[in-house]
């Protein structure tokens, strides 16, 4: 990506877990980002949040650290490094609010192309898989490394 990103701080033997420090205004705030078996056999779901100081994610902070476009860029890495180390799954992303669902469809659909040329982009309709398409209001999204 074109983008700066933060060095891991730490990267489970599994593959599942990340975490990385966010340096900003408001300081120093530990990120995780969890790769989470769904009900579905080869889909698993990113969780991203703020670790608490009783090392759990919380995916409802907002930090406001004045460095989204860093740590979206991070988020994405850890979604290339996941994506190459099991090709098979596909990875579920699901905005846990209306800002952060809003934030992940800017961030695919300013990155479409780029992205579009190493993975499958989707989103639901109803029940149904579809591409995703820029300018969409959706919370839900499906993206698997192509083959």
């Amino acid at each position: 990506m074109k983008y700066e990103v933060y060095q891991l701080s730490y990267r489970s033997e599994s593959g599942h877990l990340f975490e990385f420090v966010s340096i900003g205004k408001r300081g120093n705030i530990r990120k995780r980002v969890e790769f989470q078996q769904t009900q579905w056999s080869n889909v698993f779901n990113l969780a991203f949040g703020d670790v608490d100081d009783m090392g759990a994610l919380n995916d409802r902070q907002v930090t406001d650290n004045g460095d989204m476009v860093k740590v979206l860029a991070t988020i994405g890495s850890v979604v290339r490094e996941y994506a190459s180390r099991h090709p098979e799954r596909s990875i579920l992303i699901v905005g846990s609010t209306p800002g952060r669902a809003r934030l992940y469809r800017m961030a695919l659909a300013l990155n479409e192309e780029e992205l579009s040329a190493e993975f499958g982009l989707f989103t639901f309709e109803g029940m149904a898989k579809v591409p995703f398409q820029k300018g969409t209001d959706i919370d839900t999204f499906l993206i698997n490394l192509k083959q």
